[in-house]
């Protein structure tokens, strides 16, 4: 690490973000599909946390503070779980400079 660096925590990244809410989620989760998912990727793989297990074996995701990575996409071992597009024009995230 260089001297003059500094480590810039989670919630100081988060502030240099905004999202532009969308009244459509980008992102749509067939539970069907993820309710015989054994590896639940999308959960671990997300980097904004957005996708959570239910008690219920099933999948929550929360796509409003999505970075449109792709991540969640790419991963899913099962086809046609995760529905992924970028939002309509002039809603998603929105990177400031911090």
């Amino acid at each position: 690490m260089k001297p003059d660096s500094r480590v810039v925590s989670f919630e100081e990244r988060m502030a240099t973000v905004e999202f532009r809410i969308a009244e459509h989620a980008h992102i749509t989760v067939d539970t069907e599909v993820c309710s015989s998912c054994t590896t639940r990727e999308c959960v671990t793989a997300c980097p904004a946390n957005l996708f959570a297990q239910t008690a219920a074996g099933g999948i929550l995701f929360n796509y409003e503070q999505c970075f449109e990575c792709g991540t969640c996409y790419m991963v899913c071992n099962k086809a046609g779980a995760i529905s992924w597009s970028y939002p309509q024009g002039g809603f998603g995230v929105v990177f400031r400079r911090g």
